[in-house]
């Protein structure tokens, strides 16, 4: 891709189909060669000082031009038959990635106000969001499939397994705190996302690929099914039982991440303000069970405590979750053929007037 670089136009990166450039540019240069051989049908007019020589044989410099104009025009159209790519990230084959389920505590609690931001405390939620979705358009941007479970009293699909990054952002940025209730129904939003990993290749969204097929030295599909789930809280909910939930995720060999979040002790809570009063509330979180949960599961419990250690945790949890990726990476930018339909144009049109305008040629 660097080779190419330094004559494509602005804002092209690279083209999505290249061999098309490998097929066809000799193909020009044969016809092109084809064309030199051939005698010219119209004489220049005022003709050429070789031409008046009888026998003499010089080089057409005007019917080279052409044939050169004509060739540029030609490598244009090819360029742009070869699908060139703008501006854009590079994202590999999903052949051999991840189907990961994000999962998000959305409980009352998430309300607290114990995250640091540039202008003062952030609700967990809000640093939980952000955190998130970079951890999800770089798993996406990586070839995976990615999902999203929300869970407080009760767990429901935020978005179904996708590769489509920008409705993973969407999604996240639609959920708030309270919105499936206040309290914390761990179990259920564990089973969900299981349920959500082994039944993904059905219920995924239009623009994905279809199943993953397993590598070589994969042990099952353990390799391939992932679930993170983050959550402050303890689960007092719901009618799953966490170990039954990280029994099910063990016996379908998914690993599961746990990542629990918060301060100890009281903290003050958003949306419970009176007059210049807040509200100040204990949540604890039960680390027990998420580590039991990540041990079912063959995954690992991990403890943040302040803003930068969420950020840690899921970048080590990007670390740690890879596949071999034999496939080579796809542009993912947008297509981008105008600068080389232009050129071509304007190659044929720069022809013509030379040609019919400026040498007049008789026949």
């Amino acid at each position: 891709m660097s080779a190419l670089g330094s004559w494509l136009p602005a804002g092209i990166v690279g083209f999505s189909a290249p061999a098309w450039l490998a097929i066809l540019i000799p193909v020009a240069a044969l016809m092109l060669g084809a064309s030199l051989r051939r005698r010219p049908a119209a004489a220049p007019w005022p003709a050429l000082p070789e031409a008046r020589v009888a026998g003499a044989r010089g080089i057409d410099a005007l019917r080279l031009c052409s044939l050169l104009l004509r060739a540029g025009a030609a490598l244009a159209l090819i360029a742009a038959i070869a699908e060139p790519v703008g501006r854009g990230s590079e994202a590999r084959a999903r052949q051999d990635g991840l189907d990961l389920v994000l999962v998000i505590d959305s409980s009352g609690s998430m309300r607290a106000l114990d995250a640091e931001g540039e202008r003062g405390p952030r609700t967990r939620l809000d640093l939980a969001r952000e955190v998130v979705s970079r951890f999800a358009r770089s798993r996406v941007a990586e070839g995976d499939r990615v999902g999203l479970v929300v869970f407080g009293e009760s767990a429901f699909t935020q978005c179904p397994l996708t590769s489509d990054g920008n409705l993973l952002a969407a999604a996240l940025a639609r959920v708030e705190a309270g919105v499936a209730g206040e309290s914390t129904a761990l179990g259920d939003a564990l089973a969900l996302a299981v349920k959500r990993a082994i039944g993904g290749e059905e219920e995924a969204l239009p623009g994905g690929p279809g199943p993953r097929e397993p590598v070589d030295g994969e042990m099952g599909p353990a390799a391939g099914r992932l679930v993170v789930l983050l959550t402050d809280g303890r689960s007092n909910a719901g009618s799953v039982p966490t170990d039954v939930a990280a029994a099910l995720a063990a016996f379908h060999r998914i690993r599961v991440h746990t990542v629990g979040i918060g301060s100890r002790g009281e903290v003050a809570m958003a949306g419970g303000a009176r007059g210049r009063e807040l509200d100040f509330e204990r949540h604890d979180l039960d680390a027990a069970a998420l580590e039991e949960i990540a041990r079912a599961t063959g995954g690992r419990f991990f403890h943040a405590l302040s803003s930068g250690d969420l950020r840690s945790v899921y970048d080590e949890i990007d670390q740690l979750e890879r596949v071999p990726r034999s496939a080579p990476p796809r542009l993912s930018g947008a297509p981008a053929p105008e600068p080389f339909l232009a050129i071509a144009g304007g190659l044929v049109l720069l022809e013509i007037l030379a040609l019919r305008v400026v040498w007049r040629g008789i026949p």
